[in-house]
């Protein structure tokens, strides 16, 4: 007899249905606003509207003198000056112009910069030297040109880049609607393993997962909870998973069905289900999903290649599901390939490749068990499922990973 759903008949989940399934198992963390510096990464919780216009008032782009350009040939009497946070307090009438310096606020009744190169001074005479502005309003900045008072900013769900952080402080935000950080525990099980930098002997291994997945969660919102190595004893890990307070518990390793996998029995005698197992992918098929208490578990194979492509593909869009991202999913984008591809099997594949002047080579040997492989690679060229065979210049989809 045997447990394994394929020789059961029941067909391996393909990845999108995965990924969806992963989502509606919860909804994202709970909302909060946190200070500006402490937003950067994280997802906005609801739309981000502008407080001010921006520019406030009509601004000189470059330095030089504010002018009416009705007034063009000139010449014009100088008559002040308005500089950035200074600016001129009086109003400008016919042939007449101020000093002006860039971001400083145009005065009433001027409505274009002449720039200092094309001007000459004479004491207040100023003259045109060069061919001037070419039309009303040049060499300004209008008033609201970047955005204006309750302007969108940042839309829910979009991540709060550097950029957008920016924008978010001169829109006149101090604070920002966030997700709470996620709190995600990692555990590698297996006894053959060994902590890294120790000495193996025989067969024993240094684990190398842990610290690969806390590297790929290295620039997101949450707080890693260390559970270390476990043994392959089903009460030590029924015990260890009962007792994390975690919203995503990750492991690696034993999540097969062989007599030493017993990662898929000590969450379900932990009070947790399993909800869906083994996805119609390469590699990484042995991947399992479910739920303990509060938090989503999944079961990532321990190789560490397959543990790495099922991280990209559903331990990272979980994180971004959960922190309130719009659309949580890895980028894919396309490039050309750079040699020929054979037609594919019944899984969705995931190439190790490098991108080399815009190309994507797909490494000799695909082995799972490659992992150099995967630490020289720039990108993942995705298959279909019974994709045909590629040719020299065929456009792929991939995924980038360096």
């Amino acid at each position: 007899m045997t447990n394994d759903p394929a020789a059961l008949g029941v067909p391996l989940l393909p990845v999108a249905e995965a990924q969806a399934r992963l989502f509606a198992m919860a909804p994202p963390v709970a909302p909060e606003r946190v200070p500006l510096r402490a937003a950067a990464g994280r997802w906005a919780a609801e739309d981000i509207l502008a407080r001010r216009t921006q520019p406030a008032a009509d601004l000189s782009a470059m330095d030089g003198y504010a002018i009416r350009h009705a007034d063009l040939p000139g010449p014009w009497c100088v008559i002040g000056e308005s500089a950035a946070g200074s600016p001129f307090s009086g109003t400008v009438a016919a042939g007449e112009a101020t000093r002006i310096f860039t971001g400083a606020a145009l005065p009433a009744g001027t409505d274009t910069v002449l720039i200092q190169e094309e001007a000459g001074r004479e004491g207040e005479r100023l003259i045109l030297t060069g061919e001037g502005p070419g039309h009303l309003g040049r060499n300004v900045r209008r008033r609201g040109l970047d955005f204006s008072e309750s302007q969108p900013l940042v839309r829910a769900g979009e991540r709060l880049t550097p950029a957008r952080i920016a924008v978010a402080a001169t829109g006149g935000h101090g604070d920002l609607p966030v997700r709470r950080r996620l709190r995600v525990a990692i555990a590698a099980t297996g006894d053959e393993l060994v902590p890294p930098g120790s000495d193996p002997t025989g067969l024993s291994l240094p684990e190398s997962n842990g610290a690969m997945l806390a590297a790929m969660l290295a620039n997101l919102p949450v707080d890693l909870i260390d559970l270390g190595i476990l043994p392959d004893r089903l009460d030590i890990l029924r015990d260890a998973f009962a007792g994390v307070e975690a919203d995503l518990l990750v492991t690696t390793g034993g999540a097969s069905v062989g007599d030493h996998d017993l990662v898929r029995p000590a969450i379900e005698a932990a009070g947790g289900v399993i909800d869906f197992w083994r996805i119609a992918l390469r590699p990484g098929k042995p991947m399992m999903a479910g739920q303990l208490g509060d938090a989503i578990v999944l079961g990532l194979p321990g190789n560490p290649v397959s543990a790495f492509v099922t991280a990209t593909l559903f331990v990272l869009p979980v994180i971004a599901h959960l922190g309130g991202a719009g659309d949580p999913l890895p980028l894919v984008t396309s490039a050309l390939l750079g040699e020929p591809l054979p037609a594919n099997q019944g899984r969705t594949d995931y190439l190790r490749a490098e991108l080399r002047d815009g190309r994507a080579f797909a490494s000799t040997i695909q082995d799972s068990s490659m992992l150099l492989t995967l630490a020289r690679s720039t990108c993942l060229i995705i298959r279909p499922a019974h994709a045909p065979a590629a040719t020299v210049g065929e456009s792929a989809e991939i995924l980038v990973i360096a």
